[in-house]
């Protein structure tokens, strides 16, 4: 029913990862696998109701505090994740980002710390110290094929007096992992015995994989807390710039509120983002289940490649997001060199892992939200790269 091997040109149209790929790599003659959108039209039930507003012809101030929105979020997060959530939290915004700094400014004061799990998206390291806060980081501990939190750590940060939030990735960029309901449920406790307030970021909800489950951080939620999403990743509409959370300290809600209309300028939504929200929880779920399939068959095929050149690497695909997080320490390269392959000698833009911080070096991250030839085309240069800088080693 849906197309999503035949390519779609992105050239001139304005697009970050195609037409400004020198930006970050120095070169424009890439094929880019970078920054976390895909290379797919969104959903038709997302196009056609675009269209049914453009006909309308007026594109004036609008609102979302309304039950097609609301009841929307409601019924997407019943149909996909067997949960309630209570809509009388709700907020709205531009980016989850966004949203993220604006809860570190509410709930924190500058030169106090933020906790998160590294390696982490890079945002959030520009969000916190862009917000003049200090980050503390709780690095991740890979054991096979799986990413662990050490909780006496993470609780010995969490009991400095001046940490005040735990920033969360749920699932977690970049290394895709799930967060297990008892991982979820220990955390919660130590943010409650040391009076720290949560942020989870879950933008990449929607896109778990096989036995995994998300749980929305609402569900085991014990201190005040800011559950952050957009269907932005999930149906490939980050342009359209809109997103949504759930707040649950009224306070903090209203103080959100404040700031977002009154010191940002921010009181009306882009109207074709809510519409898109809307069309995409009531009427997408055939595109994403099939949208789903088709990025872990791609998922798979990198598994497959990856084994036959490389088998001491013995990568998995992740718990969750179309990023592939692939660990190539075992190979003993240099994160420098192999970039400089890639981009000079192969012509491929992927991102390297110490983008993520220093616990992400000697890891690549791949986007495979693409068609498979684009992926096939990506395998071949990468492992190209490998092979040249392991044999001139």
């Amino acid at each position: 029913m849906f197309d999503f091997s035949t390519p779609v040109d992105r050239h001139g149209t304005w697009c970050t990862q195609w037409d400004y790929i020198a930006d970050r790599f120095g070169s424009a003659d890439l094929l880019p696998f970078t920054i976390s959108d895909m290379d797919f039209s969104t959903a038709p039930c997302i196009l056609d109701v675009l269209q049914q507003r453009l006909q309308h012809g007026v594109l004036g101030y609008s609102r979302w505090q309304h039950e097609d929105f609301l009841g929307a979020v409601r019924h997407w997060y019943h149909q996909r994740f067997n949960t309630s959530v209570d809509t009388s939290l709700a907020v709205y915004g531009p980016s989850v980002i966004y949203m993220v700094a604006q809860m570190i400014r509410i709930w924190s004061e500058p030169g106090e710390y933020i906790v998160t799990h590294t390696p982490a998206y890079d945002a959030f390291y520009k969000v916190v110290l862009g917000n003049q806060r200090q980050l503390l980081t709780c690095p991740l501990n890979k054991v096979d094929n799986d990413w662990h939190c050490d909780m006496a750590h993470l609780e010995a940060l969490l009991a400095r007096p001046q940490t005040k939030i735990l920033l969360l990735c749920s699932p977690q960029n970049p290394t895709g992992k799930v967060w297990r309901q008892e991982e979820l449920q220990q955390m919660a406790e130590l943010c409650e015995r040391h009076d720290v307030k949560v942020i989870s970021d879950e933008i990449h909800m929607d896109m778990v994989w096989g036995k995994h489950q998300h749980i929305p951080w609402s569900q085991v939620a014990t201190t005040s807390w800011a559950l952050l999403t957009s269907g932005s990743k999930t149906f490939n509409i980050p342009a359209l710039t809109g997103a949504y959370g759930l707040i649950s300290d009224k306070h903090a809600r209203e103080s959100y509120t404040l700031a977002l209309k009154n010191r940002d300028g921010l009181s009306s939504p882009a109207v074709m983002a809510v519409a898109a929200h809307i069309a995409a929880y009531r009427h997408g779920e055939p595109w994403l289940d099939a949208l789903r399939e088709y990025l872990q068959q791609n998922l798979a095929y990198v598994a497959e490649r990856l084994h036959q050149s490389f088998p001491q690497l013995n990568w998995q695909p992740p718990q969750a997001t179309y990023l592939a997080w692939i660990d190539l320490r075992p190979l003993g390269i240099d994160d420098h060199q192999l970039q400089q392959v890639l981009i000079d000698r192969e012509k491929v833009a992927i991102m390297p892992g110490f983008t993520y911080g220093e616990e992400g070096r000697g890891f690549l991250r791949l986007n495979i939200g693409c068609p498979r030839s684009k992926v096939e085309a990506g395998m071949d240069k990468l492992i190209a790269a490998l092979e040249f800088v392991l044999a001139n080693a």
